[in-house]
Parts: structure tokens; C-alpha cells; sequence
């Protein structure tokens, strides 16, 4: 027992385990971590000889963890929530303030909404108030001063020196496979409402070319888009990270989208002391993981 006990897990070796589970493998958590291959490699070797087990499967068409590997996975996450909410903790000073805040619906079971609830729980007098909508509407709130910040998407292209990048992804043309689209007929289009940016675009850049888009569908929600296409009603824009196994991408046959930005973007307003307070934690965050984690 006592040799178990005078192990010890570092914390470096457990963020560099993570990164590699969210990045895809050593090669890219080396880039977002500032290491090199060989560096981050030789602190997961560090830890299977420590734990005397095998973390990494280096076999080929293997999955990228061995079963102990995703244990350690699970643990990591934990150890390492806590070691950073402890680190903030015991350096913060007293802050107060309010602090209105905009986010779209997606990015509300993300790692923001973690790093929202450590916020709350480590300034517990700082009032936020979060406002849920399409990026187009909290973009004019952000400009008529009534938010202080907001995390919206945006063409990539739009993209300011002062925003914080948080997440990239493609947007595609998507249509069930057993769609077939008929030449010289307007194409079927399932559409989010009128204040969804990339349904602007699509409208707008398609209908220049040549291609005569007819709405067929028209929803908010991403999961309403999403059953519509695989029902076969029409095409549609969506992001990659929403794209099913019965879709079929047809960028070919219409303008290529823009790629998609997550990000943060403050108002232009008085220095708000609570929201730079926040605003920093979000810039360590994706500092040390690389991006932040947008569900589906």
C-alpha cells in the first residue's frame, strides 16, 4: 500500500491527456499545448510508468485509449476542474459588479457554461444575466449597449482583432440521400428564421448565382433543421458537427460557405472590471485547452 501512496499524478501530464482526447491525438495537443511531439509523449510515458499500466494504444486501428486510459480520462477531468477552481480561488480578490450577458442557444451546455458556474461560485458577488438568442439579434443588443459582452457565431471572415476565438467549424449544404433535386426547379430549402446570419448568406449569395431557393421549412432550432433533412424536405445549411451518417454534403452544386467563428465579443462601453475578470478566465481557458468544446 504504501508504494501506491507515494504516487502521484501531475497535473501537466493530465492536462497534456486531455488535450489529446480533445484534439485527436499527441501531434495536435503538442501545437495547442506549446510543446513539442516528443514532450507530451514523454509525459504520458511518465504516467503509464508511474500507474504501471498502458494509457495510450499504439496499435494500429486501435481505439486511441485503452480501457485504463479512459478511466484516467474521467478522473483527469475531475482533478483537473478542481485544481484550476482551487488556483482561482485562492488568488482572487473581492469583486463585484453586473454583467449582462448574450449567448446562442448552442452554446449553453458547453464548456462556457462550466466556466460560468466556477465564475458564480468564485465571485458570488457578481450578478450575471444571460440572455439567450440568434447571434444577428444579440450582435445589434451588443451594439445598442444592452449587453456588456456576448458569444455568438460569425463567418470567419468577420472575425475582430479584439474578440476571443473559442471554436471553428465548416458550414456544408446538407440533403438526405434520397433526395433527388430536379434542374430548372427552385430547390427546396429548410430554413432557421429570418435572424439566422448563415440563412442570409445563403439566400442572398445562391439566388446571385442562379440557383432560385423556394422555403419549404422554416425553424429556429437546429434539431428541427436537422429531422427535416433527414425527412428528405430539402437542403439546408449546416455546421459539421451536426451533420448525420444519412446525409449527403452538396457544396458542389451551390456557393461554397463561409467556415464559422465562436466567439467572444465585448460592447463598446466603459471598462467593466467584473466582465474583464471574465473575460480573462475565458482567454486562459482556451489558452490552455486550444479551442473550447461546442456540443451538438
Amino acid at each position: 500500500m504504501a508504494g501506491v501512496m507515494s504516487r502521484r499524478l501531475d497535473v501537466d501530464a493530465l492536462r497534456a491527456l486531455v488535450a489529446i482526447e480533445k484534439h485527436g491525438g499527441v501531434t495536435r495537443a503538442a501545437e495547442i499545448l506549446g510543446l513539442s511531439q516528443s514532450a507530451v509523449s514523454h509525459k504520458i510515458r511518465r504516467l503509464e510508468a508511474s500507474l504501471d499500466c498502458e494509457i495510450l494504444a499504439r496499435k494500429a486501428n486501435a481505439p486511441m485509449f485503452t480501457t485504463a486510459g479512459l478511466d484516467l480520462l474521467g478522473y483527469a477531468r475531475r482533478i483537473l476542474g478542481i485544481h484550476d477552481e482551487a488556483v482561482l480561488s485562492l488568488s482572487k480578490s473581492t469583486l463585484q459588479g453586473k454583467i449582462a450577458l448574450g449567448m446562442t442557444e448552442d452554446t449553453t451546455c458547453t464548456d462556457l457554461s462550466r466556466i460560468l458556474g466556477r465564475f458564480r461560485r468564485l465571485y458570488p458577488e457578481v450578478s450575471v444575466r444571460t440572455h439567450v438568442r440568434m447571434s444577428l439579434v444579440l450582435q445589434e443588443q451588443l451594439s445598442q449597449g444592452a449587453l456588456d459582452a456576448a458569444i455568438i457565431q460569425v463567418f470567419q471572415h468577420e472575425v475582430r482583432p479584439a474578440d476571443i476565438l473559442l471554436f471553428r467549424e465548416t458550414l456544408h449544404w446538407v440533403k438526405s440521400r434520397d433526395l433527388a433535386l430536379s434542374n430548372g426547379k427552385p430547390v427546396p430549402f429548410l430554413s432557421f428564421d429570418e435572424d439566422c446570419f448563415f440563412r442570409r448568406w445563403g439566400m442572398d449569395v445562391g439566388q446571385d448565382e442562379g440557383t432560385v431557393f423556394e422555403t419549404v421549412f422554416e425553424c429556429s432550432s437546429a434539431a428541427g433543421i436537422i429531422a427535416g433533412v433527414t425527412a428528405g424536405l430539402g437542403v439546408a445549411l449546416l455546421s459539421q458537427r451536426h451533420l448525420q451518417p444519412d446525409m449527403e454534403i452538396v457544396d458542389h452544386k451551390f456557393p461554397k460557405p463561409p467556415d464559422l467563428a465562436y466567439i467572444v465579443r465585448r460592447a463598446r462601453s466603459p471598462r467593466n472590471p467584473a466582465l474583464e475578470t471574465l473575460v480573462r478566465e475565458i482567454e486562459a481557458e482556451v489558452k490552455r485547452y486550444g479551442t473550447l468544446q461546442i456540443a451538438v
